[in-house]
């Protein structure tokens, strides 16, 4: 289950990665979970930590963008789909460090005509933290 602080609560959060939206690596609450944050410091311990970033290029750029946040999110529910029972995967970023895509254009010529290659790329990465039951060390 993937969980993000909202105030002094987590809630259970599904992806909502959309490359049409300003804010395209999102989540929003599906109300399947929630748990106090004083309660979740004082039951459960980070057993593992982990960075989450991609990359993508393309010839158009809505690909590029696409194929980039379907990577993200595709790290994103493997690490999800590997938690054992009991086991919380928590979005550590907050508003000061949330993940943002970047793109980069270069001007190509491709068969004497100009064309644009774009690079796209999340700066910085989705920090996530497996955690589990256990208290704090």
């Amino acid at each position: 289950m993937i969980i993000r602080r909202y105030g002094k609560w987590y809630h259970s959060v599904q992806p909502n990665f959309n490359p049409t939206a300003m804010t395209e690596i999102g989540f929003q609450r599906d109300r399947v979970f929630s748990i106090a944050a004083d309660e979740l410091d004082e039951d459960y311990r980070e057993l593992a930590a982990d960075e989450l970033g991609a990359d993508a290029n393309a010839e158009v750029q809505r690909d590029a963008e696409r194929t980039l946040l379907a990577d993200l999110e595709g790290k994103l529910r493997d690490r999800a789909g590997r938690l054992e029972p009991g086991q919380l995967l928590i979005v550590k970023n907050d508003r000061s460090d949330w993940p943002k895509t970047r793109e980069r254009r270069e001007a190509v010529i491709v068969e004497g005509e100009n064309r644009f290659h774009f690079h796209w790329w999340v700066d910085p990465p989705l920090r996530v933290g497996i955690y589990g039951k256990g208290g704090s060390e």
